[in-house]
Formats: C-alpha cells, structure tokens, sequence
C-alpha cells in the first residue's frame, strides 16, 4: 500500500484533505475510517477523485479506477482536539495523526521542500530514473536531476508569491474610488447546472467584492427540477439587484445554458464565467481600465490560476502571451477570464451546441476572428476551481470536450481560409497538432555557410536529402574562407552527386549577416531556409510542417526545435529580453521532461526564432532588407525577426519540426579581447535599434515570469521586479 495525502487544512471548521492511496493493483480495495482521540470513529464526507497522474507513475498506464480523494472532517480548531485517518489496503493500515498544528506544520514552506525531496525518492520514481538512465544515458540524467533538484529550491511557491503581488487594501480600496472616463456596463453570464450551493456562493460573493461597481450577473439554471441553485440565486438577488438569474426548468446544454444568460444580459461587454469558479476583486476594474485605454478594443482576456476544491490555496497559474493566435490554434490558452464587446457577440452569434464540451474555444475563435483589437491583462484575475468533474481536474472527465475542440479549430481554419489538412491530438488531451496543404511544389532554397568541417555538413546535407518527405529542395553551400583540402575535394564530389546543390564563395571576413545575404542572392526558391552546418532532421516531415506555415500570407518566418545531441533543448523558440538581450526558451531541458503548460510542443508565436534552422518567404526577406550586416555576429537572426514583425508579419515556431543542432563548431568562441569588444558593440546596436521592446517587455512572454531562466518559472522577487527590464551591464 502506498498513500499521500497531497494538501490537507483546515476551513470552514472541518479538517480538508486531498491525496491518493493504491495497493498493488488499481482495483486493490482501500477502505478508509476517522478516529477521536478516543478511538471512537468520527462520520466525514469521502468524494473518490480520478487520478490519471499517480495511475501513469505507478501502473504505466491510465485506468478507470479513482485512485484519489477529497476528504471533509468535522473540526474545531479551538478544541484542538486530535483526529486520525486510518487507511486499510491489502491487509496493511496506516494511521494519520491530524490536528492543527500538524496540519500548520505540513503547510509550511520547509515541509513542502522537504515533501517534494522525498517523493523523488520513493521506489517508482527510483525505477523511473533508473529507465530514464538506461534510455536515454548518464548526461541526459545528470541534466534532468538537476532540474529537478534546482526546481525545489529555487522557485517560489505560488501562493506565497500571490499574496506578495496582489493588490493591497489600500490600492483596492483606491480602485473603488477611481472614475473612468468610459463607464462600460459588465455582464457576467454563468451557465448553471446542479451547482453546489457553497460554489454559487463563492461566485456570487467574489463579485460582491469587485472594486468596479457597474456590473450585472446573469444566471441561468438549466438544472433538473430540485437540483437548482434556486434558493441561494434567490437569496443573493434579494441581497443586490445587479443579481439575476432565471431557473430554465430543463438543461440545454452548455451553449444552450449560456445562451440563456446572455439573452438576459444588458451591458456593454459580456463577461463569461463557470459557476463554480472565482474572480479576484480586481478582475473587473482591471478589464475596464484596459477598454478606457483604447477604443477600439473589442476582447480582453486576462491570466487565470487554479483553485482547489474548497477554495482554500491557489496553484498552477497560467500567466500567458499577448494576443498569440497559432498558440490559440494549438490549445485554448485564453479560456478565462474572458471579455467580449457585445455588439461583437451579436455580429458572431453566440454559443453553438454542436461544439458543447468546448464551446467557449469556438466561441472565442469566432470573436478573434473579428475583434478591432484584443487586450491582455497580465494578471491573475480569474481562479478556476479544481474538482473530480473538472477539466482543470481531469482532463480525461471529459474527452468529447477535446473532439470538439479539434472541430472548431478546424471550422476556424476554414472561416479564414487556410487550408488545414487535419487538426488531430498533440501531446495532450485539448492540445492540437494542425498540418496543413502545402500549395503547388514551391522550391525552398537551404542557405548553409561552411568552414571545412566538411563531414558534419554532409550529414547535415544528407539527412535532409535521404530522410525529408518534401523534396524540392535546392542546396547553397556558401564557402567562407576554408583552409582544408578535403574540403575542397568534399564540394567538388557533392556537386557532382547532386546537381541541385552549389557552393559558391565568400572571400571575405566572416560575417554571418552577409554570408546569408550573399547566398540568398544565388538562391531560385519561393521559400529559404537558413541552416546551420551541424544540423541533423530528426523528423522527416519538418521541412512540411515549416513549409504549412510559411505560405500562410500572415506569416513571414518558421522557427524549429533544436535539440543538443544528448537530447536536451537547445531551441523552442526565443524570447527577447532574456538575459538582457534574447534568449532561447526552454534550454537545457530534457525533451521527455514537461515545459509550462507543454509549450515545447506548442506551435505559438514568438518574437524571434534562431537562425540555425529557420525557414522565410522571400518575398518578406526582400521586403526587410534581408539580415543586418552591421551585426555581423550576435543577434542577426533576432534583428531580422523583429524587422519582418515590423511588416506585420508573424514569426511561428513549429515544435513538429525538428532538428539535431550539434552547436557553432565552425566558428570559436568570443573569447578574444576583439570578439568580446565586437560583441558588446552588436549589444549596443540591438539595443539602440529595438528600444521599446527591451523596456516594455516581449509581447509573447509574461511581464510575471523571470527574465533570469528560460524555464517560464515565475519572477523572483528578491531580485526583479513584475515587468521590470532585465539589467544588463555590457
């Protein structure tokens, strides 16, 4: 028998637990029974929980069997008196002591390092990184030990860091005094359906307590007859007369539910919520000041976290990029709290019961689609409770939500005209992997420069000539001041092997700006693809994948995943800003290992992608001038990025396309008192050419996250500020 009890504190006078118990088996039967202190048993509420994660950790596969629990004890905390959990599974019980200062204690920050330690620990974790080891070997072991030893320690919890960053009483309590200019009438609509009373409750309260004042709710209760929130909606609309509601009599469905509210609503904006979720008490006023900034502003969304069953603790928060539309066609990142101008909503129609289950993803497609301008407020407003019946919970609990949201991505490709071939499952329940047509057979010219290093550019070659599924492809191998004669002999043999590759030379000092404006210029393709000497293709359809988006109008450049040879991430796309300048996301992460909310596998946008491997139309490289040859070493693939975003071009990075990149072998180090005065210079340049994103922030990066690691982890505070620039010192 194996058990953990995951969270376990005291509200509403009763002792809450959350964890899990297995035996040998997932059928294995568990009873489980509470203790006085006088061995007297105690009644409590037990509500089993599915737990696909302990059920992948410990039998290598989901099951159907609710491995978890919540459990709800009665207490008093001024009694002090002792209670204890006694677990029974196989002829084996354990019993747990429980009271408040135990529970104190296991809340505290040391105990929860001290817990996260030891379950790193246990058997099946041991026999996992011993599989880890033997698959993937000693380096990728060491790397991804030290994430996670690095991991306990460093970052910060997140409820801890919330109650460093929310809002004061007294900035609340300013917000409450504060006029805008443009007083926008907010109605919230919630679909309700057998929602619990104290969840309503929390709903309704958590808008009592907003410092924004001109809101209405709207309710519509679509629950069987007896199951209705009726006499809580009836008592909060005594209360307040901003609270409406009307009982349907039958359930329509979610879209029909929410339809129903928002045929009540009256206001300027629709405000979607779930009835078993919370808004901070800012989350309104903040909506508002973003719609007073711009008028033109139609959508505003805004960061979200999780919030456990009884409401007690904060976990998870996603804090997300501004306006990323391929990031919302792989996963709906946006989801709450969401904001929508409601002639916006009557001109797109409402909510579509053939999408039920993600009926809000199609819904804010729709309203992207035709929105002036969306609005990103970086902060977590919105707090998604977690139950066993969640989403958020388990994501399993409702699978047709996710055919329908490949469904409506789909419809949504077909609305703006590309042409999607498929919209399947990625690395996850709700996020998605689109492939798409290519149109005709366009060439795409692959520009590599080359010093000797004659063997690691034939893999290079080679890998995309024998493995690639797309194949017209033509070669430039430009020559840059090679010195060995094998090289020479090696150009003269591929030539010859291949007609669709040719070497021409640069006679001049590197520069790698200008080696790839001089090879494009011997290039005959509609496409370029700019490539590193030591790449490898790992998968044969990257080339496809990164053709699929390039020939979308909206987009100028595809970046790839590079990985290192030990399997570690060397390129998930870059974030300018990181340590100073730019920065690759993800780096030095073990490919298996899970990136925030798995933006590795991701397509989404981002303000830059490496030149290593990146493919761009040439029509937009000829529109930008090409690459700027007066930084000729750093951050002229991040320069010509932010040139072809100028345009209104996006950059996409595509995670299905993959390469090995084995990393600057033809060119040393900046390890000259030259190349080191050379490269703060190009520093220099990069910051006097792109001023307002270093001091604003990257649009495609959240202002809450460090700009001190690649990991996404959350600001430390001790040492930078929410939003604050990087200080760089050259």
């Amino acid at each position: 028998m194996k058990y953990k009890i995951d969270v376990a504190r005291i509200r509403e006078n009763s002792i809450v637990l959350n964890g899990w118990v297995i035996g040998k088996t997932p059928g294995s039967k568990v009873s489980v029974k509470v203790l006085d202190g006088q061995e007297k048993e105690v009644e409590f509420k037990y509500v089993p929980v599915r737990r696909d994660d302990v059920s992948q950790i410990y039998f290598k596969e989901v099951t159907e069997k609710d491995l978890g629990f919540d459990i709800r004890i009665p207490y008093n905390r001024e009694d002090n008196e002792d209670r204890f959990l006694v677990i029974e599974c196989e002829g084996k019980s354990v019993k747990v002591k429980l009271n408040a200062q135990s529970i104190e204690k296991q809340n505290s920050s040391a105990h929860k390092k001290t817990m996260k330690l030891k379950g790193m620990m246990n058997v099946q974790t041991l026999q996992s990184a011993a599989d880890f080891l033997k698959e993937n070997g000693l380096k990728a072991f060491l790397i991804k030990s030290r994430h996670k030893l690095q991991g306990i320690d460093s970052d910060y919890d997140y409820p801890e860091w919330y109650e460093l960053t929310k809002p004061t009483e007294e900035e609340l309590e300013n917000q409450r005094k504060e006029v805008f200019d443009y007083k926008p009438k907010m109605s919230v609509v919630i679909p309700a359906f057998k929602t619990p009373e104290r969840f309503m409750a929390a709903m309704l309260d958590s808008l009592l307590a907003q410092t924004y004042g001109n809101w209405e709710v709207c309710i519509a209760d679509g629950s069987p007859r007896g199951e209705s929130a009726e006499r809580v909606l009836k008592r909060y609309a005594l209360k307040d007369e901003r609270i409406r509601y009307v009982i349907i009599g039958e359930n329509k469905g979610i879209a029909g539910n929410t339809n129903a509210a928002i045929e009540m609503a009256t206001g300027d904006f629709i405000v979607l919520a779930d009835h078993d979720d919370t808004l901070a008490p800012d989350a309104l006023y903040e909506c508002v000041k973003a719609i007073n900034s711009d008028p033109e502003i139609d959508v505003v969304y805004t960061d979200e976290d999780k919030l456990d069953i009884d409401g007690g603790e904060l976990f998870e928060p996603h804090f997300k990029p501004d306006f990323n539309p391929d990031l919302l066609n792989s996963v709906n990142y946006i989801c709450h709290l969401f904001v929508v101008n409601h002639e916006l909503l009557l001109e797109v129609g409402g909510f579509r019961e053939e999408y039920d289950g993600a009926q809000d993803y199609d819904f804010i497609l729709r309203c992207t689609e035709k929105a002036r301008k969306i609005h990103h407020v970086p902060k977590a407003l919105y707090h998604w409770r977690c139950h066993q019946n969640s989403t958020a919970s388990n994501p399993e609990s409702k699978l047709y939500a996710f055919d329908a949201g490949a469904r409506a991505v789909k419809a949504h490709y077909d609305r703006i005209g590309v042409k999607a071939l498929s919209v399947e499952k990625g690395i996850d329940y709700g996020i998605y992997h689109s492939t798409f047509e290519i149109t005709g057979e366009p060439l795409v010219s692959v520009i590599i420069p080359n010093k000797d290093h004659s063997q690691d550019l034939d893999l290079c070659m080679r890998s995309i000539i024998e493995k690639s599924t797309y194949k017209n492809l033509e070669f430039i191998v430009v020559e840059n001041n090679s010195t060995e004669e094998a090289t020479f002999e090696y150009y003269e043999k591929i030539q010859k092997e291949f007609d669709f590759v040719r070497v021409v030379k640069w006679e001049k000092e590197f520069n790698y700006s200008a080696i790839n404006n001089f090879g494009v210029t011997f290039a005959k393709g509609e496409y370029l693809l700019f490539l590193n000497n030591d790449t490898e293709i790992i998968n044969p359809d990257s080339v496809t994948e990164m053709l699929g988006f390039c020939q979308r109008d909206d987009v100028g450049i595809v970046g790839v995943k590079l990985l290192y040879s030990d399997e570690t991430i060397q390129h998930a796309g870059v974030v300018v800003g990181f340590g100073g300048i730019a920065g690759h996301t993800f780096i030095g992460l073990h490919k298996s290992e899970s990136s925030y909310f798995n933006q590795v596998m991701c397509a989404r946008n981002y303000s830059a992608v490496t030149a290593a491997c990146m493919m761009s139309k040439r029509s937009a490289f000829d529109q930008a001038g090409g690459f700027s040859e007066d930084l000729a070493i750093a951050f002229n693939d991040i320069d010509y990025c932010m040139k072809v975003r100028s345009l209104g071009k996006l950059v996409v990075y595509a995670p299905y396309a993959s390469f090995y990149h084995y990393e600057s072998k033809s060119r040393g180090l900046e390890d000259t008192p030259e190349k080191v005065a050379r490269f703060n210079r190009e520093i220099q340049k990069f910051s006097e050419k792109w001023p307002d994103i270093l001091r604003n922030g990257d649009p495609y990066y959240n202002p809450n996250l460090t700009l001190r690691k690649s990991n996404f982890a959350l600001r430390d505070l001790r040492k930078e500020k929410i939003g604050e620039p990087y200080k760089l010192e050259v």
